[in-house]
């Protein structure tokens, strides 16, 4: 038979009530009685019922994860930290994969609403997603991360991205590269919007044009065929008058996919292109890729974002609001920048 809270409160010789506040951390209760019960809890053996007790909190003790890609290591290792993270605060999470869709995002969104989760984490939200701002409104509690909507009073936990862009592209022309190709997904999504907004920045900075046929810009898409389009992108760069001599890419995944376009060509990194990504995956540190790129402190990021929305739940109307951190880039050079070098490959000529 399930021992109940009555079985409790019989063994305590307490009432059902004072049962229910030492259960629920009541402050107000004796030291003594508090022993007492937790005496009896252990000799039963009891375990609270997630149920019941969500119909008398109106708390379930679960969040709603949304992320674009999980297949995508970066949304994969931020994922992890969250769910460990949440896991020491008491919290279950629900993860959600929208494949960078917004009709998904929206019924990601009502799907998790339904299953009553206390709070959502979002990471995949394009700029002018109104079903979040919807949220926002209702006073509910969400923490945006990695990426932004539009709107004043929205909670987030992001990255100055523009400046990440500038470091990235900063670090190419020191290292005497002028052509530089942009590789990126759609600019529907606040990270990439001002990744591209801090490339243009520094490419005028330096004195640099920007050169339209060396930049790319797709909506997200599958990665078998993302990495078709981005060879055949490459590809075509490379064999123009006007090749660039080194590539910046949006994400960590980009990159590797122009490391791969190159080494079919023949193509030598970094002696004949450098290559910088950014997120900085567990991956992109591997000594087989060693990828420059520009991090994105994921740990940090995923942590307070958590540790930002449990405050909304826990404290709700005492939180100071709208919560909004920017977190600061740092560029990591590796393997695949270098200075600038003669071509050696067949091709254009620098």
């Amino acid at each position: 038979m399930r021992i109940t809270v009555n079985d409790i409160a019989k063994a305590a010789k307490v009432s059902q009530s004072t049962v229910s506040k030492v259960l629920n951390n009541y402050p107000k209760v004796k030291e003594s009685t508090r022993l007492k019960v937790l005496n009896a809890i252990e000799e039963l053996n009891f375990t609270p019922d997630p149920i019941a007790r969500s119909m008398i909190t109106k708390k379930t003790k679960t969040l709603g994860l949304i992320v674009g890609d999980i297949s995508n290591p970066y949304f994969a290792e931020s994922a992890k930290v969250i769910i460990e993270k949440a896991k020491t605060l008491g919290y279950d999470v629900i993860i959600s994969n929208t494949n960078h869709n917004d009709l998904d995002l929206d019924t990601a969104i009502q799907t998790l609403l339904n299953k009553r989760v206390d709070g959502l984490l979002i990471a995949s939200a394009s700029l002018y997603c109104t079903k979040v701002n919807d949220l926002f409104a209702a006073n509910f509690p969400v923490v945006l991360f990695i990426n932004l909507v539009e709107g004043d009073d929205v909670n987030y936990v992001v990255l100055n991205n523009r400046k990440g862009a500038e470091l990235a592209v900063d670090h190419l022309v020191e290292s005497g590269h002028q052509k530089i190709a942009f590789v990126s997904g759609s600019f529907k999504y606040s990270t990439l919007n001002q990744r591209f907004s801090g490339f243009q920045a520094a490419l005028q900075k330096h004195h640099l044009p920007l050169y339209q046929e060396n930049v790319y810009n797709e909506e997200f898409i599958n990665e078998e065929f993302l990495y078709e389009k981005i060879y055949r992108f490459v590809d075509r760069t490379l064999s123009a008058t006007n090749a660039p001599t080194a590539f910046f890419t949006t994400s960590d995944q980009m990159a590797f996919a122009v490391l791969d376009a190159a080494a079919k060509k023949n193509i030598r990194i970094p002696e004949d292109i450098s290559v910088v990504g950014f997120d900085n995956m567990n991956l992109s540190s591997n000594e087989t890729i060693a990828l420059t790129t520009v991090s994105q402190q994921k740990e940090r990021m995923a942590t307070l974002a958590l540790e930002k929305l449990v405050m909304l739940i826990e404290k709700g109307d005492t939180v100071s609001k709208p919560i909004q951190l920017t977190l600061e880039p740092e560029l990591i050079i590796r393997r695949t920048t270098g200075r600038m070098k003669v071509r050696s490959y067949e091709g254009s000529t620098q």
